[in-house]
């Protein structure tokens, strides 16, 4: 769709900003609104928090929608709240975060008591012709974006200054065009933020579906006329009457060979298994330190089980498909005859088998819940016959490969309406869009 121009434009003397209508305005943000943080040396610490207590307290973390939800903020007591009235909010500021994620926005409503704000938030309050509306999506652009990149001189910036921030420079149309562009990208927004809402829903559905078909392929089979018969284990239920119950003891057995130079360090990820090759620290889902005396690891090869005693009952556990070695915190089970490993995976990552092995781990708490082979190996499985093992492993693969494939243009179609916002965002706010007709 194709959007109307204004009829003249001037240069902004603004590099990256270009060309803007030519009645625009490009003021610095400190000419046109009131900018205030806490003062550091007076942050609040974690401590001061309350649950019940005289006045909101807005932190970064609450920033999840446009307007700021009070029912998820912290509170303070009042000679906290009293002891910086420049921060003390009113209904219409706009919120912006200042430090580490840079640039997150809430809006101020329907307050109904006294509020104020942590330290690593700007209250900014538009003054005279400027609206909060209007600000809130300058803000939200690429032109302040790119402001806070030019800032930083290439670096990532963790730190929003208020000298800084005050340089700000922005177009600035009338106070009617604010209005009218306020609701346009409202309007237009709103339609996009739904298309993208309804990929995210198939996702999901797409996810719920796979883990559906997985589950029912390791417990119930292929056939659904074969047989059925109890299988004595209550996460299982009945299984095809001509599968074997067993315990993971009779199929696999703990084994600790130590690790060579040669062989590369395999990751065990909660969401994907067992990696194929040696990843990079930095590349990790999280901080792993990693001994330089390779010797200390446990040498696995394809076929093996591999869990993370810690995350077990998470997910963390997989099936090696390359000779290599794991940590020395995972536990490796290794085949006792032949067996197609990826289907006890498969079996171990249902939502049933998960809850057992939380059961089955030792700790105080969830986070130090421990699955030690001891207890691993009297869990207690079903399992078909081999030929059975790997058509139903070769069912579960042919079914991924078109789940992913699905799930793929849901993400590239998000990306692509991603996109399609953040351009009309910087194109309205930047007058390239002459929204007076079609607000």
């Amino acid at each position: 769709m194709s959007f109307p121009r204004y009829s003249k434009y001037k240069d902004s003397g603004v590099e990256w900003l270009g060309e803007v209508p030519e009645h625009w305005d490009i003021p610095q943000i400190k000419r046109t609104t009131y900018l205030k943080a806490r003062v550091g040396w007076k942050g609040l610490t974690s401590e001061e928090f309350r649950e019940q207590s005289f006045a909101y307290l807005v932190t970064g973390s609450d920033f999840r929608e446009k307007f700021v939800k009070w029912d998820e903020c912290y509170q303070v007591e009042q000679e906290r709240y009293d002891d910086d009235p420049f921060i003390q909010l009113q209904n219409g500021d706009l919120l912006i975060t200042k430090d580490g994620t840079i640039g997150k926005l809430a809006i101020v409503s329907n307050l109904d008591r006294p509020a104020c704000l942590n330290s690593g938030i700007f209250v900014a309050r538009p003054r005279n012709t400027y609206t909060t509306d209007f600000m809130y999506w300058i803000l939200s652009s690429n032109v302040f974006s790119v402001f806070c990149d030019l800032e930083s001189f290439g670096s990532t910036i963790n730190h929003l200054y208020q000298n800084v921030f005050e340089r700000f420079a922005f177009p600035a149309p009338p106070e009617s065009e604010q209005t009218q562009i306020a609701a346009f990208l409202d309007r237009e927004t709103a339609k996009i933020d739904e298309l993208v809402a309804e990929q995210q829903r198939l996702m999901e559905l797409l996810k719920e579906k796979r883990q559906a078909v997985i589950s029912h392929a390791v417990t119930k089979g292929l056939n659904p006329d074969a047989p059925m018969k109890p299988s004595g284990i209550e996460w299982l239920g009945d299984v095809p009457a001509h599968w074997e119950v067993s315990r993971i003891a009779n199929v696999f057995r703990e084994v600790a060979e130590p690790g060579t130079e040669e062989l590369p360090i395999l990751s065990v990820s909660i969401h994907h298994g067992v990696s194929d090759k040696e990843i990079d620290e930095k590349d990790m889902d999280r901080k792993v330190t990693r001994s330089d005396d390779r010797s200390k690891y446990k040498q696995v090869s394809p076929g093996d089980l591999v869990y993370n005693m810690m995350r077990a009952w998470q997910g963390g556990f997989g099936t090696v498909t390359v000779s290599g070695m794991v940590s020395p915190a995972y536990v490796v089970a290794r085949p006792l005859h032949k067996i197609e490993t990826m289907y006890i995976e498969h079996l171990l990552r249902t939502p049933q088998a998960i809850e057992q092995m939380r059961r089955h781990s030792r700790g105080v708490t969830d986070f130090r819940l421990r699955l030690y082979w001891d207890e691993f190996k009297n869990i207690r499985v079903a399992l078909p016959p081999q030929d059975e093992v790997i058509a139903i492993c070769s069912k579960i693969e042919n079914m991924e490969e078109r789940f992913n494939t699905m799930t793929s243009a849901c993400e590239e179609s998000i990306n692509l309406l991603q996109e399609r916002r953040t351009a009309l965002i910087s194109a309205t706010v930047t007058g390239q869009i002459d929204v007076r007709q079609l607000a």
